[in-house]
């Protein structure tokens, strides 16, 4: 019998008043049987856990209690022990799957969609975004912002997300609120900001966000000073400092562009990613966004501090910022998860999207079909990139013990039929607007078209409402 069936086995067996055999045992359960009470099963639809093995279980069920999962096998095994109020009845062509993690973003920037396209970075940022930020971002629409962007990524199977901007308690009330998972992270820049006027006005910001936040089970909030072309030495510093004294991780865009890779050498003479090492700057706790820019002495660096790092392949694409090696990354044994990046440079917040679009770019990056095939792309959408965060003890698969983050996949749809292989589909074929349920910590945050958490027709209206606003504002500002 497996471990997991053992285990199922000596959950029925304290649940019942009867004598009662086991699943996979000679006995059936014995009529009268008393069942161990969930809060949520999901029955039915194919299991793919991103377990280290990579189980599938074909007519799966889960069990969870306390926002946890208790248990995992077959439909007919769960139904057989466990009891629950709620049940998600998964149809028999589902797929179940870890809820995504979209590693890096700026969820507020939705607002800013579209705004300004087909430019280089550096003019993107220095003439439209930064000028659009100045004149239009507010607390109120940071919070507004950060609702239409859970929306879309509720809608899409997204349950964890990693933020960095503006008035980021505004955001940690919204993923409080809304039921999602994140870690926020508080600009940090050496001039003025929307909401920081100095670079210490915006770590004395952080060091009360994360004393708020942190005991909060979904919440996780953190400092995020922006680049190390962008700010001084002395600051990064200060800003690692202040996360590794309060125990929180920290998150930094790193070497981006050739840009910075030739500002930082003209500064220092190193590489962006040499220069955080030699100020101390890298290790565990660091979430570095895009790393494009790399050397082999940089992989080597980033392995040896077991830092963490987010691909943004549609981003980077987009504004022809270049292509991060990935495979190089991971044979090196840096953890590599995907993320979207914010909505002005994306243009959406579908990781599907983006998964798909990590894997072909390596493939033509390398001019070869078979790098990043789509199970270890899926898995840095799902368990690797948990692990680029440092949650994967938490999250990034459906194992017993871990949080009960999870997303159903509507699979008899005419883009997913018929199913060969779920990791095929997962990561070439399934769009965000395929997921028919998400759940987060054992709620569900949105199943067949309905949010549980969200006034989605409200934060629709404001959103258009706001769009004159900041059209009329940016003109004003140019």
């Amino acid at each position: 019998m497996s471990h997991r069936l053992m285990t199922l086995c000596s959950i029925v067996a304290l649940a019942i008043i009867s004598t009662a055999g086991c699943p996979g045992s000679d006995n059936p359960p014995a009529t009268g049987a008393v069942l161990a009470s969930a809060d949520l099963l999901v029955l039915g639809g194919t299991i793919v856990t991103m377990d280290p093995n990579r189980s599938v279980i074909v007519d799966g069920g889960i069990a969870v209690l306390d926002g946890a999962i208790e248990a995992i096998g077959t439909a007919a095994e769960i139904a057989a022990a466990w009891d629950a109020d709620e049940v998600i009845d998964a149809g028999e062509r589902d797929m179940v799957i870890p809820g995504i993690i979209n590693g890096h973003g700026h969820a507020a920037m939705v607002l800013l969609r579209g705004i300004a396209d087909d430019l280089a970075l550096t003019d993107w940022l220095e003439n439209y975004i930064f000028p659009a930020e100045a004149a239009t971002v507010t607390a109120e629409s940071v919070r507004l912002g950060t609702q239409l962007a859970a929306l879309e990524m509720i809608r899409s199977g997204t349950t964890t997300f990693v933020d960095m901007y503006y008035f980021e308690d505004e955001v940690a009330k919204v993923v409080d609120e809304s039921g999602m998972r994140a870690i926020v992270g508080e600009t940090v820049l050496e001039f003025p900001a929307p909401d920081a006027a100095s670079a210490d006005e915006a770590l004395a910001y952080t060091r009360a966000l994360i004393t708020k936040w942190k005991d909060h089970p979904r919440v996780t909030a953190t400092a995020a000073p922006h680049a190390p072309y962008t700010l001084q030495p002395e600051t990064l510093r200060r800003a690692v400092a202040l996360t590794r004294e309060l125990g929180v991780p920290i998150l930094i865009h790193l070497a981006e562009t050739i840009n910075e890779v030739s500002q930082i050498r003209e500064r220092y003479n190193r590489t962006p990613t040499e220069h955080l090492e030699a100020i101390g700057f890298l290790g565990p706790d660091v979430i570095a966004a895009h790393a494009v820019w790399l050397e082999d002495t940089d992989i080597e660096i980033l392995a040896h501090n077991n830092t963490g790092v987010i691909h943004n392949p549609e981003s980077n694409m987009k504004l022809a910022s270049g292509t991060m090696r990935v495979e190089d990354l991971q044979r090196a044994g840096v953890a590599v998860g995907i993320g979207t990046d914010g909505a002005a440079s994306n243009n959406d917040l579908d990781m599907f999207d983006a998964t798909f679009l990590a894997s072909l770019l390596q493939k033509h990056m390398r001019n070869n079909p078979a790098a990043l095939p789509a199970t270890d792309a899926f898995a840095m959408a799902t368990i690797a990139g948990a692990r680029a965060l440092g949650l994967e003890a938490e999250i990034g698969s459906l194992e017993v013990g871990k949080r009960a983050d999870l997303a159903i996949v509507a699979g008899n749809l005419e883009n997913l039929v018929p199913r060969y292989d779920a990791y095929s589909h997962l990561a070439y074929a399934t769009h965000g607007s395929n997921i028919r349920a998400t759940v987060v910590d054992g709620r569900v945050l949105y199943k067949d078209g309905i949010f549980s958490t969200i006034d989605r027709d409200r934060i629709l209206a404001a959103a258009w409402k706001l769009r004159d606003q900041i059209e009329s504002a940016v003109a004003a500002s140019r």
